[in-house]
């Protein structure tokens, strides 16, 4: 680390604070979903119903889409600790409040401003990360913050399946958990040093166009791997496959995106940034084939095992490669267009995945976006061969 960077070196309490806020982040949206059924029988006098339910899942993803990038400019103009804590609070407030409406409109106003929120908590994660750490140091956290984030997953989604045993709206409690991580975010995180913002604007046009090459590959790397919890049960159940192995092979994705995070660091150090990518396209795209390939339920579990690995190399690779390229004082910004794609892609993919299946069939849409992506990854690689001098 750098002497500057040293000095501001986190406690213990701090950055276990950031973790926390880290797992409250992208099982959000989906937290509710073992809900949804009973939901949309709740409502289903309102016209409309069965699409509303259905929103009310998938408007969080688009929120946190819209809101992020505003998210990092008060997060670069006014600090992350204050982002963070203000989003935290909103977060309990908005995910708790689900619990008390009885109107399917009001519902969605809720999940709007839950998005909201976990934009603002993302951006102020990575950011204040990246403010604290870099060189190894940088790629290890942010690798945790990854492997925290899908392990919120792994934990609170089998956890809001039993609470919607008791009744569909006991899962809502869960999101006061921001309330509890608010307060140890008040007590025990502080900002790191930036730049000037002179400075930082002159880095920062240096660096649009890569910036947005990043944007676009999380956008369609996301894209891709949503289709594992919006297509797979439809597969599985084609298959003969009941709901209970549908929860299991579908949470597999999530375990090795857990482990992938947690083996980026040593990953990262034997790789440079453009192969660490290359190799978690093609993770994923093999995973993919293996999906809609082998037509067995073990074939897509193993697929599964083996794209998630792919996407939790990925997404700690981008933002350790935008935070080398950001300027301390924008880098807020700059990450948060980072979770602008994520989000964006897991409200896409449903969408762009649809005509794709009508027309040749869950297997086939996964198998050729496996093809797209393994072909991808492979030109990638051929290319920076060939730009590799002769040694």
């Amino acid at each position: 680390m750098t002497t500057e960077t040293a000095r501001m070196a986190p406690q213990r309490l701090a950055r276990g604070t950031i973790l926390a806020a880290a797992t409250l982040t992208i099982m959000a949206p989906a937290l509710i979903a073992p809900s949804l059924p009973t939901m949309e029988q709740v409502f289903a006098a309102q016209p409309g119903a069965p699409l509303l339910v259905r929103l009310v899942m998938t408007v969080t993803s688009l929120m946190i889409a819209v809101s992020a990038p505003v998210s990092g400019l008060v997060a670069d103009r006014v600090g992350r600790r204050p982002l963070l804590v203000f989003s935290l609070v909103l977060y309990a407030a908005g995910g708790t409040a689900g619990y008390f409406v009885t109107d399917l409109f009001l519902l969605l106003g809720t999940r709007a401003v839950l998005g909201i929120a976990v934009g603002g908590v993302m951006t102020a994660v990575s950011a204040t990360i990246t403010d604290w750490f870099d060189g190894p140091r940088r790629a290890s956290f942010l690798g945790l913050q990854q492997a925290f984030a899908s392990l919120g997953g792994v934990v609170f989604l089998p956890l809001a399946g039993v609470l919607a045993t008791i009744g569909w709206k006991v899962p809502f409690w869960l999101y006061s958990l921001a309330a509890v991580v608010a307060l140890f975010a008040v007590l025990a995180v502080r900002d790191g040093p930036r730049d000037a913002p002179t400075v930082a604007a002159d880095r920062g046009r240096a660096v649009t166009g890569r910036m947005l090459g990043i944007y676009a590959l999380a956008l369609g790397a996301t894209m891709a791997f949503y289709m594992a919890p919006t297509q797979v049960p439809f597969l599985l159940e084609s298959l003969g496959i009941g709901p209970a192995l549908v929860g299991v092979v579908v949470a597999a994705s999530t375990l090795t995106s857990t482990l992938g995070a947690f083996a980026f660091p040593a990953l990262r150090r034997r790789l440079d940034s453009a192969t660490t990518t290359t190799v978690s396209i093609a993770l994923l795209g093999a995973g993919w084939l293996l999906v809609g390939s082998t037509g067995t339920a073990w074939g897509a579990a193993a697929g599964l095992l083996v794209g998630g690995a792919g996407v939790g190399f990925a997404v700690p690779n981008l933002t350790l490669r935008l935070s080398e390229l950001a300027p301390p004082a924008w880098r807020g910004r700059i990450l948060s267009g980072l979770v602008a794609a994520i989000f964006l892609g897991q409200f896409l993919s449903p969408l762009a995945a649809q005509p794709v299946v009508r027309s040749i069939g869950v297997g086939g849409a996964f198998t050729w976006s496996g093809i797209a992506m393994v072909t991808g990854a492979a030109v990638a690689a051929a290319a920076a061969w060939i730009r590799t001098p002769a040694r």
